[in-house]
């Protein structure tokens, strides 16, 4: 029951901490939000936990907020900015692999000690990396047309719901399919039974995050600021 207590927590802090930034910086603080937000989940789903005996990976809520925030930029900016912050996520996605990879090239120093676990952590197996990419690549844009479609079948306001929920049921499911297929599957490391588990957990999970920051995104469009650029 700890995992539970504690991951309800998380999701909370989450939340809270993307309506501080958005409030802080506006239209900007989203764009880093989903910079450092698709960092942190590709570090976060190396570690895998055990809730209600089901393995799940860790990682979906800051993934789930990724979700969130290009809704949050579609609703109130547009597709084209909607795009754009997915372009910045894909390019932070990128450029932390390659520069990690570099970083562990280095030889260590007599003294050091934070090698092996920065390793572990960073030394993404291919099919990780490439699953992430590819998953981040075609889930987010998929997410941008689809919001874009529903808000013009369903633009009242108190139809947010619907665009924000109907538009990640789908792209985090071609997610959920692509990284998990890519990542676990493939490599034949995980048994199938475990793979489902990981596979459904993982899309049940932010799917269970999409429906819980539905409020959040409600919230964060209230927010009034200046012109922004």
């Amino acid at each position: 029951m700890f995992n539970f207590g504690w991951g309800v927590l998380f999701v909370l802090v989450n939340f809270a901490l993307f309506l501080i930034c958005y409030r802080a910086f506006g239209k900007s603080g989203m764009y880093a939000w989903i910079g450092f937000a698709t960092v942190l989940a590709n570090i976060q789903v190396v570690k895998t936990i055990d809730m209600f005996g089901l393995v799940m990976t860790l990682g979906n809520t800051a993934y789930g907020t990724i979700y969130l925030a290009s809704d949050l930029l579609n609703e109130k900016y547009g597709e084209r900015d909607a795009k754009k912050a997915v372009w910045f996520g894909f390019f932070s996605l990128i450029a932390s692999t390659i520069i990690m990879q570099m970083a562990l090239k280095f030889e260590r120093g007599e003294s050091d000690f934070g090698h092996d676990p920065m390793a572990v952590i960073f030394g993404l197996l291919p099919e990780i990396a490439i699953g992430s990419l590819l998953a981040y690549f075609v889930s987010q844009f998929l997410d941008v047309r689809i919001y874009t479609y529903l808000k013009r079948r369903f633009p009242k306001p108190n139809q947010l719901w619907i665009r924000n929920n109907g538009s990640t049921l789908v792209s985090q499911f071609v997610d959920s399919l692509i990284f998990c297929t890519i990542a676990f599957g493939l490599n034949g490391d995980y048994p199938f039974d475990v793979w489902i588990q990981i596979f459904f957990t993982t899309y049940l999970f932010k799917f269970i995050i999409s429906a819980a920051s539905t409020p959040v995104l409600y919230i964060a469009r209230t927010f009034k600021f200046k012109p922004e650029a």
